[in-house]
């Protein structure tokens, strides 16, 4: 009865798990490139009161053998790094990526953050940087006397001056991982690498399979509000029905303790 009680007590901490996940997917439906993550869960140890393939008789074995599981786990959470749909903006400081790979920011500690946010703003100076005033790497810095802005889908930044002359600045590089998903989220739409990662490998756009730039236009989130309720109402119809286990089981020993 009370390995009945706590595997029911770990399958509504999982659900609670899901629900908070599904929330944090719903809260940012409309992030600019943010990307949806799904929990992957994990049953617990088993009881083995006969083994598979245990000996009934000299010449007999049990086919299936007699396992009670304890219930589920948190295994992990999964960051889904397809791309999400471009949506026009008219704005020429803004850029998305169609295809793989991230924008390079510098943080205040230093360290660079990656990011596929192309909502870019003009900084001290004339400087590209992200919402937070993180400055684009390599850094790229516009004349004060800046007419117009072209970033070409090779990440070229090119500008037009009041005298009419077209300057090329730099080059926005489209960095990439080995494992996308083994980025650590750091909040404010940027990434930091981690072990599971691997290395920061920079490179120009549209090369070695890496997205290419699009201009006035940003990357939606990956979010599917539907999918997302679908799996809402699911998860409170399991967490429901843990919490009826755990109901059941409670009925049975009451009923055990009026026996006399």
């Amino acid at each position: 009865m009370l390995n009945a009680l706590n595997a029911a007590a770990t399958g509504m901490i999982a659900q609670q798990k899901q629900v908070e996940n599904i929330s944090n997917n719903l809260a940012n439906a409309d992030t600019v490139a943010f990307k949806k993550s799904r929990t992957d869960f994990q049953d617990l140890l088993y009881h083995n009161s006969t083994d598979p393939g245990a000996a009934t008789s000299a010449t007999t074995q049990n086919p299936t053998g007699v396992q009670i599981g304890s219930g589920v786990k948190l295994g992990g959470t999964v960051r889904d790094h397809a791309v999400g749909a471009p949506r026009p903006t008219q704005r020429e400081l803004d850029v998305a990526l169609d295809g793989p790979g991230f924008m390079a920011f510098q943080r205040p500690d230093g360290e660079l953050g990656y990011s596929r946010d192309g909502s870019l703003r003009l900084g001290n100076g004339g400087r590209l940087e992200n919402v937070d005033g993180f400055p684009l790497m390599p850094e790229i810095i516009l004349p004060a006397d800046t007419q117009g802005v072209q970033i070409s889908p090779d990440g070229r930044v090119s500008v037009k001056l009041a005298s009419n002359q077209v300057q090329e600045l730099g080059q926005i590089q489209v960095v990439q991982f080995a494992n996308p998903s083994g980025l650590q989220a750091t909040g404010g739409n940027l990434y930091a690498t981690s072990p599971s990662s691997g290395a920061a490998v920079p490179g120009n756009a549209g090369e070695n399979g890496s997205g290419r730039f699009l201009q006035r236009f940003l990357e939606a989130s990956n979010v599917q509000p539907v999918t997302e309720m679908t799996d809402l109402i699911r998860a409170q119809r399991v967490y429901e029905l843990n919490s009826k286990a755990i109901g059941a089981v409670d009925q049975m020993m009451g009923t055990l303790g009026q026996i006399r």
